[in-house]
């Protein structure tokens, strides 16, 4: 009787199957990948600096505890609430240029500041006063500093007349832009965030969204009002043509009005707050 030969099995025409098999997996399946909080962190302090300490009302308090509870300006808060209470604070007494929806009421361009009493007797504003910039102050103060940089002949001290004589072209051109002058937040008005080394990343998430969420919709309001485009669209715009100018002075205007300033405090450990 004749021996059969055993089949051998065509292994290269599998490999080529689980070759293509792997590449349909790669194109078809979402990879999740973990982004960061984008930040721009200012430079260290130098230690011969004196930091001034800034005023009560000048500073947004946002505490989050171990049990990722909030504490917003010394009271019990809901995070779904942080967001208008930030924008409320921002807007401070009116930015002189639109009025901005905060939850179901509006703040006027210009608003008297609220005097309040907190838990320890004392009695402060309750957000920060903001300060106008008109276009006959900064015209004055250009012309200054323009003196200043061409009598200089020190190379340190023109360099430095030179970059607070941008700063104040920078505000004219904002004037400008917007069609008038306008009031800027105080130098030390900013959002400060506390959190407990036991808050979960999620609720830290969370926060940070809703703080970044407000300086957003006020951009956004803002741009929208004088420019007909979003405070994101011209950011994108600019992304895609990064030499038209006149889209980064717009960009630059809007930041003026409602500059990103949150601040992280070093985080606790075991805090309640309340």
């Amino acid at each position: 009787m004749a021996r059969r030969e055993l089949q051998e099995i065509n292994a290269g025409s599998m490999a080529d199957i689980a070759f293509l098999l792997l590449i349909f997996w790669l194109v078809t399946t979402t990879i999740d990948s973990d982004e960061g909080i984008k930040r721009q962190l200012p430079p260290p302090v130098p230690p011969d600096i004196d930091i001034p300490q800034a005023k009560e009302q000048n500073v947004f308090n946002v505490k989050v505890n171990f049990l990722d509870a909030l504490l917003v300006e010394g009271e019990p808060s809901d995070i779904l609430d942080l967001k208008d209470k930030a924008k409320n604070f921002l807007i401070a007494t009116g930015d002189g240029i639109i009025s901005h929806p905060v939850g179901r009421e509006t703040v006027g361009k210009n608003r008297e500041v609220e005097m309040i009493t907190g838990a320890n007797g004392k009695t402060n504003a309750a957000f920060p006063e903001r300060l106008w910039v008109r276009k006959s102050d900064v015209m004055l103060s250009i012309a200054e500093y323009e003196a200043f940089v061409a009598a200089s002949e020190d190379d340190s001290r023109k360099k430095n007349f030179t970059k607070v004589l941008d700063k104040w072209k920078e505000k004219l051109m904002t004037i400008e832009l917007l069609g008038g002058d306008y009031k800027e937040l105080p130098p030390s008005a900013l959002i400060s965030m506390q959190n407990d080394n036991a808050t979960t990343y999620d609720t830290y998430l969370q926060v940070q969204n809703e703080l970044q969420s407000a300086v957003n919709e006020l951009r956004d309001e803002l741009a929208i009002a004088k420019f007909g485009r979003s405070y994101k669209e011209l950011e994108d715009l600019y992304d895609r043509n990064s030499e038209d100018k006149s889209l980064l002075d717009k960009i630059i205007a809007v930041r003026s009005v409602y500059p990103q300033r949150i601040s992280e405090a070093e985080p606790r450990e075991g805090s309640t707050y309340y």
